[in-house]
Order: structure tokens, then C-alpha cells, then sequence
């Protein structure tokens, strides 16, 4: 299911880098203890892409290049983009 809830899950509005630059993409949610989390991304006019799914820890992502982590709590996770290129330019989600 994806949490919906802006108040329970929050992430950034907006993220910028310039292209080869790495980039951080938090999602907080401290009410909820995720069984796993899914990082999705999604393109204009496209149905949104599995990028990652943990559980916990640190998990490597193969595209876009970097790598999911998941706290211990798993209140939050973090999508690290290594190396971001333009085509990488998309609305990222996680979900619960």
C-alpha cells in the first residue's frame, strides 16, 4: 500500500544537483514502522518504476546508480543517487 498521508510521511518537495553530483532523498515517517520500503520514480506521462524495496540497512540500487537505506527503526530511508544524470530527472516516492 502506499501511504498517502502527507502528515504521517514526509518527504522533501523538491531536490536539485547538478548532473554527476550525488543526491539524497529522505522519507520520514515517524508514526509508522514500515515492514519494507519501496522508492518509486516516475516519469512524465509514464506509470511510476520500482527503483529499490529493503527492509533494513543498506541496499545497492543499479539504476538509477546509488543506494537505499533503511534505519533500524524503519521510520526512515534514504535514496542515494551516486552519480544523477539528466534522464534520472523524475518525481520519486517512497511507500510503506
Amino acid at each position: 500500500a502506499v501511504a498517502a498521508d502527507t502528515e504521517q510521511v514526509q518527504q522533501g518537495p523538491w531536490a536539485e544537483t547538478t548532473e554527476g553530483t550525488g543526491l539524497n532523498l529522505t522519507c520520514l515517517h515517524p508514526e509508522i514502522t514500515a515492514d519494507s520500503t519501496h522508492w518509486y520514480r516516475q516519469f512524465a506521462d509514464q506509470p511510476p518504476q520500482l527503483v529499490a524495496t529493503a527492509v533494513r540497512g543498506t541496499k545497492a540500487v543499479l539504476e538509477p546508480e546509488g543506494s537505499l537505506w533503511v534505519s533500524a527503526d524503519r521510520r526512515s530511508s534514504a535514496l542515494w543517487l551516486r552519480r544523477p544524470r539528466r534522464g534520472d530527472a523524475a518525481v520519486y516516492y517512497c511507500a510503506l
